[in-house]
């Protein structure tokens, strides 16, 4: 990669080698053992799962959807949850890989051929002449065929581990109706709301008040790290604005692949079938088959009355009231039999009697539509995004390189590799340690953002290296200017303190009244103001707090009205009145039967996951980084 090093790498390799034996002769091999360990990120059955297959399985997931959704948010992905949930499924397909390997379980050849033949996916890989098309699938998946069938026999054999609890799962209707109903419970009420909005005024806080509310939430009151950075963005679309196509390539392209550009060859034909399933007798068939030969005798000696004779004597339901007409195709659309047929005569002849899997044909060729090719000028914008595309794949590996040299090389300027890529310097500031709420794009990434505040970044605003942020995507940055944390003063904050301090004793002037006025209902409904009543369920909130709906729903009801106080926090306080039970409509036999499978899905998953945790147990399974919530920054690096 450096010149430099390439010069003198022999002395190089003789003054690391010396300092490196006497490490091991005054360390040990153990300590460098040792160290390694803290790559372990989990372990299942004795087995450890190291950070690199870690970030390995995620990266792979994070390809994947995008693949499936490119609009998605970077920073969703990114995330330190989505990073533990990934570390999760690796630890849970290890344990379920383990328990089918511990029962002996096994796919086979059969059930996988068969599942392969249904698989649409794969059928577009298959070539005209129904081979698969090795290299085509490993470009687009990224695998080899044998890695995807070790995948499917893999994922087929620890779904049988959970099918025989999933499988044997089952609710009576007497469990299903107790749970539903639940679920379904409505209640009408009355509510009397005390917002906080309502006591602002008989809220008065003196200056001494303030300063000491200031002092003890003083960590609100701070101006998080910021930073403005330099950064550049390599991707596809830059590289392909660098790469120029010469016209004698565009042509040879062009004709390389017109047949892809323009429309196949279609025939229109009409046909008279006279069925003889795969299953008939040979008496059976030869009757068919005398039966179309006739036909045909008839339809040569009078082409004219081919329409007449398909739609009296064809057993094509689908065709026949059109005079046999199946419009105009292409290859592919029928079975081969027909097909090769069709498509050896020319327009205006009639085959001789064409036998196929559904019986005996006679076809009549009715019109052709030639294949046709655009002009080379007509689609010269998509030739040359398309020739740009392929050549940016290869020319995109040469960039990365040049981009990760010329940002370590000169580390006090990104304009060099600018200048070099022909990229964009851009800017952006006050720039966090964390992604912003919203973040898109480079700055979504936790990985880029980890650099970028990284002390040597920080300290002496040097270039970081070049970081991937996205499917082909790098990008490089540098710190220009920093402000570290600081708390803000009383004095410029005043207003905020203020207005938190009064909100906050204005929800207990509301709460204190709430309670209050519940006590006093309690003793004597008759003085009691409510709203109108309402009719709420966990589905109908009829936009009452959820606090409100869950007060309700749990009020004794042997006594009815009865009155409930509910804390809404920052919201006030709500006293509910609930009025009566509210039966719900008996649901129709279809309804009900989708409801009961619902909960026995449910049941079901709830099986699963009891079971599953037993199988962590018996195969030792523990995650040994800590939860998402914990994760610090450590845990995203690479």
């Amino acid at each position: 990669m450096f010149d430099s090093f390439r010069k003198y790498n022999k002395i190089i390799m003789v003054f690391l080698f010396l300092l490196i034996i006497p490490s091991f002769v005054l360390f040990g091999v153990d300590r460098y053992q040792n160290e390694g360990a803290g790559d372990k990120v989990a372990r299942v059955a004795g087995e450890d799962i190291t950070r690199p297959e870690w970030d390995l399985q995620h990266r792979n997931e994070v390809d994947r959807i995008r693949q499936q959704a490119p609009n998605i948010e970077p920073a969703l992905l990114d995330s330190d949850a989505a990073r533990y949930a990934s570390l999760e499924r690796m630890v849970r397909n290890r344990v379920l890989a383990a328990a089918a390997a511990k029962s002996n379980m096994t796919i086979s050849e059969d059930r996988l051929t068969r599942l392969f033949a249904e698989d649409t996916g794969l059928a577009s890989f298959r070539t005209a002449d129904n081979k698969f098309d090795r290299e085509r699938f490993m470009r687009a998946t990224g695998r080899t065929p044998e890695q995807y069938e070790a995948s499917v026999r893999a994922d087929l054999a620890t779904q049988q581990v959970l099918l025989g609890v999933s499988g044997t799962a089952f609710a009576t209707p007497a469990q299903a109706e107790l749970t539903l109903k639940a679920f379904f419970d409505q209640r009408e009420i009355q509510v009397a709301r005390f917002n906080p909005a309502d006591f602002l005024a008989k809220v008065e806080v003196k200056d001494s008040e303030l300063e000491d509310f200031y002092k003890q939430h003083v960590a609100q009151y701070r101006v998080p790290e910021q930073a403005t950075v330099q950064y550049l963005l390599l991707d596809m679309d830059a590289v392909k604005k660098n790469i120029v196509v010469s016209e004698s390539d565009l042509r040879s392209y062009y004709d390389q692949n017109a047949a892809r550009f323009g429309t196949k060859e279609e025939r229109r034909a009409s046909h008279i079938l006279i069925s003889a399933p795969a299953g008939a007798s040979s008496a059976d068939k030869e009757k068919a088959r005398a039966k179309a030969q006739a036909l045909l005798a008839d339809v040569r000696k009078a082409p004219a009355s081919f329409a007449e004779v398909a739609r009296k004597n064809s057993q094509d339901p689908g065709s026949a009231e059109k005079g046999g007409d199946l419009d105009f195709v292409a290859r592919g659309a029928m079975v081969k039999p027909f097909e090769d047929a069709m498509f050896a005569l020319k327009k205006g002849e009639i085959s001789d009697v064409v036998e196929s899997e559904f019986g005996y044909h006679v076809i009549l060729l009715t019109d052709i539509k030639p294949a046709a090719v655009p002009p080379f000028e007509q689609i010269r914008t998509r030739l040359e995004d398309e020739v740009k595309s392929q050549q940016a794949t290869q020319e995109f590996a040469k960039a990365a390189e040049t981009l990760t040299e010329l940002v370590y090389q000169q580390p006090d300027s990104l304009q060099p590799a600018a200048d070099k890529l022909k990229l964009t310097l851009r800017t952006a500031s006050n720039v966090a340690r964390t992604p912003a709420p919203g973040a898109t794009g480079v700055m979504a990434s936790r990985n880029f953002l980890n650099a970028l505040f990284a002390p040597d970044s920080l300290e002496r605003k040097h270039n970081t290296e070049a970081i991937e942020v996205g499917s082909s995507q790098l990008a490089a940055g540098r710190v220009t200017n920093y402000s570290p944390a600081r708390e803000l003063p009383f004095a410029e904050v005043k207003d905020k303190v203020k207005s938190q301090l009064v909100a906050e004793r204005a929800a207990a002037m509301a709460r204190s009244e709430g309670e209050a006025k519940l006590k006093a209902w309690q003793a004597d409904p008759k003085g009691a103001a409510f709203e109108k009543p309402v009719t709420i369920s966990r589905l109908d909130a009829q936009s009452q707090p959820i606090p409100v709906i869950e007060g309700a729903l749990r009020a004794d009801t042997d006594k009815l009205p009865s009155l409930v106080g509910v804390d809404l926090g920052t919201q006030g306080y709500a006293v509910v009145r609930v009025l009566k039970n509210v039966a719900r409509t008996a649901p129709t036999a279809e309804v009900a039967k989708q409801e009961t499978d619902q909960f026995t899905q449910a049941l079901a998953a709830a099986e699963n996951d009891a079971y599953y945790e037993m199988l962590k147990k018996r195969f030792k399974a523990e995650i040994l980084v800590p939860k998402a919530a914990e994760l610090s920054g450590d845990a995203s690096r690479r």
